[in-house]
Parts: C-alpha cells; sequence; structure tokens
C-alpha cells in the first residue's frame, strides 16, 4: 500500500494531470472521485492521512475550497474521517462484491460479507407497460404491471436502489408480500415460484440521479454502477424485469458463474 510522502505526491502528480476543467462534471466531484477511486485500489493505507489541503490545491491547481468541497463529500459519504487539529484520514471500508450470475440473489450474494441484510419497500404503483418493459416481460405493450421501488440495505447502509416491474394480472398482491417479507425471493415463492434464474444483464454507469442521491445517502456527481435484468422461471417464462443502481463507492460488480 502507498504510504510514504515520496508515493503521496505521485499520487497526487498523477491525480492533478487527470483533472478535465472542461468536461462537464465539476472540479471537486473528479477530486473526489479518483480519492475513491485510490482508495479502491488499496493506493491507502488504513487510517492514512491526507496531505493538507493547501497542498492539494497546489498539485490540482484549484483552490482550497475546491479540494475541501471534494474532502467533504467524502467526509459525509463515510469515505474520510476528519479530525480537528489532526487532519483528515482514510477510513477502512472494503467496498462489497456484489455476484451477477445465474442465479442472482441479494441476500445470499451479500452473505459472509455482511451480518444483516434487508430489502426495503419504498413505493409500489400499478402503470401500463412501455414497450421495453413489455417486451422484458413477454407482455403486450399497455398491459398492467406492478412497479416496485426498493432499496437493498446491508448492516444498516443502503447499498442499491432498484426500479423492478412485474405482471400485475401473475403477481397481483406482490408489494404486500415485499414489503412484508423484505425479498423478492421470499415474495415469489408466495406465488409457487420456489427457483428462477437470471436471463440477462447489460451492465452501466451513470451519475446517481436525484432519487438515487437521496435514497443511498450520495453527494451530487456520486457514479452508480447499472444493472439491467430480466429473471425467469426454470422453463424460461420472464417474471421479473429490474433496473438496479449501486454505488460504485461502496460496491463492486462480479460476474459468476453460478
Amino acid at each position: 500500500m502507498t504510504t510514504g510522502k515520496n508515493a503521496w505526491g505521485r499520487w497526487v502528480t498523477g491525480l492533478a494531470a487527470s483533472i478535465e476543467r472542461r468536461n462537464g462534471v465539476s472540479l471537486w466531484r473528479q477530486i473526489a472521485d479518483r480519492i475513491l477511486q485510490a482508495i479502491a485500489n488499496g493506493d491507502f493505507a488504513e487510517n492514512a492521512a491526507l496531505p493538507p489541503e493547501v497542498a492539494l490545491a497546489e498539485r490540482y491547481g484549484v483552490n482550497r475550497h475546491t479540494v475541501r468541497s471534494a474532502i467533504a463529500a467524502l467526509v459525509q459519504e463515510g469515505v474520510l474521517k476528519a479530525e480537528q487539529g489532526r487532519g483528515t484520514f482514510v477510513l477502512s471500508r472494503k467496498r462489497l462484491s456484489y455476484p451477477i450470475g445465474a442465479r442472482t440473489r441479494f441476500s445470499t450474494g451479500l452473505q459472509g460479507q455482511t451480518s444483516e441484510r434487508h430489502i426495503a419497500l419504498l413505493s409500489s404503483s400499478t402503470e401500463p407497460a412501455s414497450r421495453r418493459i413489455a417486451e422484458a416481460l413477454g407482455l403486450a405493450k399497455g398491459a398492467a404491471v406492478i412497479r416496485l421501488e426498493t432499496r437493498g440495505e446491508a448492516d444498516g447502509h443502503p447499498v442499491s436502489r432498484a426500479t423492478t416491474w412485474f405482471d400485475a394480472k401473475r403477481f397481483a398482491g406482490i408489494e404486500a408480500a415485499m414489503a412484508e417479507t423484505g425479498s423478492i425471493t421470499a415474495s415469489l415463492k408466495r406465488f409457487g415460484i420456489h427457483d428462477y434464474l437470471r436471463h440477462s444483464t447489460v451492465l452501466s454507469a451513470r451519475h446517481a440521479d436525484a432519487d438515487d442521491l437521496a435514497a443511498l445517502d450520495l453527494q451530487p456527481g456520486a457514479i452508480v454502477l447499472v444493472t439491467v435484468a430480466v429473471n425467469v422461471t426454470l422453463d424460461g417464462q420472464p417474471i421479473q424485469f429490474a433496473e438496479s443502481r449501486f454505488p460504485a463507492e461502496r460496491v463492486e460488480l462480479r460476474l459468476s458463474a453460478s
């Protein structure tokens, strides 16, 4: 791990070279994102101290307020800790590894990494299926679907936000089951589906929107990893279409064969 003075200097110099002033992303967010990436790469030892704000500002070619905004955001997100009179330090916070495979499940996927896992139902509604949703679920465009907005929590921290759609005719009442069980898998069992498979997953990344910022307790400009997935019964019938967002600073997605 990088802890020495010369190593810190090399890291900051490289960071300064990567800052872009006309790419539409605020400078403080770019600095925050580079710090996050360095932590994820293991460049900083646990409890390592950041260089002083003035030194960082000089290296980046920005003012201290910009650096201070980046540090404040990471303190708010629980990545750094600031101690009066001592400085700012890196917290030990290893990213969760979330497997995506044939049987992708929130609770079992994080088993062994967290003590408690739960999916909270934020809201539910019934709406006509768009062409995209209808095609994914094998329904006619405009057919009624149930939309669930959920948040995955691990050890009391939000680690995912998902929008999920189900055929309203086949899964009438699944929102009540979800609110009671806190589990998609347990809810589906109430409809006679005791096992299901991941048919497809499309991965991407983007900046978190306003809803994700609020639900996942993120700062503006934070990056979320996005999965768009279809789950099917063992005989191939589509049952669930979902778009899930994971904060990149807390979760990494790992492709798995199982």
